[in-house]
């Protein structure tokens, strides 16, 4: 009887993490990892809380499915172990799903995205040719990164050839504070992000490099699951695209001035 019992138990906690979402007691959990450094995707605001476009999304989905939602924030360079582990259920936050569509099982798009130069107004750089023997900064395991280290776009490899130095930073934040005090010349990043930090700083003192050739490139933003689960991908897809249809993901990209990067229902 203590085998059978044993057993039942096994076959039940595997059940529960197939479904994909955790319980606590009654009440179904979603926990969704994110990058707490990633404004205006998600981040810490100045009161200690965890707040973002993404966490919005995420926490009208849950109210409509009547689950608890948990912000786990993550090591972006460990979201891979975080996600195979069982410890979120998802990556929400700003993910671009280019290059990665085997790697998870993917919502549609809902964000189109574009990796971008930011320099000091003072600089006079206007140009990505001009970066040249420039010191620039980026994000580890960013869709900057993953451009600009892209094999198959020998523009992008010769530019990045060109810098005298690329640095790696865990969080863009820290790399804004380096492009302040003068110690990279240029940050690789995502535009949303590049558009909030430049407007948290001192007005005029950075630009973004205009125009559609100095992009490093052109992506889209999903919603990750691991590999294989597609009946929570399924159940969030639907949600969101209810969302869409009545008009609340409107509203909460109005409320992070992201309207224009909306993709999702168009």
């Amino acid at each position: 009887m203590k085998r059978v019992l044993v057993a039942l138990l096994a076959i039940s906690m595997a059940a529960g993490a197939l479904t994909g979402c955790g319980s606590k007691g009654s009440e179904k959990t979603f926990t969704v990892g994110f990058d707490a450094e990633f404004p205006p995707y998600g981040y810490r605001d100045d009161n200690g809380e965890y707040v973002g476009f993404d966490l919005d999304l995420a926490a009208e989905v849950c109210k409509r499915q009547d689950w608890e939602l948990v912000k786990q924030p993550i090591d972006w360079d460990a979201k891979d172990m975080e996600l195979s582990s069982g410890a979120i259920d998802c990556i929400w936050n700003g993910f671009t799903m280019n290059g990665r569509e085997d790697a998870y099982t993917w919502t549609e798009p809902y964000i189109d995205n574009s990796q971008v130069f930011v320099v000091a107004s003072a600089s006079g750089v206007q140009n990505k040719e001009e970066l040249a023997g420039k010191v620039v900064a980026v994000q580890k395991d960013s869709s900057a990164l993953a451009a600009l280290n892209d094999e198959e776009n020998a523009d992008n490899i010769a530019l990045r050839d060109s810098f005298s130095q690329l640095i790696e930073y865990a969080d863009y934040n820290t790399a804004f504070m380096d492009l302040e005090q003068g110690a990279v010349d240029a940050v690789a990043i995502d535009i949303g992000v590049a558009q909030y930090q430049i407007a948290q700083r001192e007005e005029g003192k950075f630009v973004m490099l205009q125009g559609e050739d100095n992009k490093l490139a052109v992506e889209q933003y999903a919603v990750g699951f691991l590999k294989g689960n597609d009946e929570l991908r399924d159940t969030v897809q639907k949600t969101l695209d209810e969302m869409a249809a009545d008009g609340t993901f409107a509203q909460i990209a109005e409320k992070w001035g992201l309207t224009d990067s909306v993709c999702l229902g168009k």
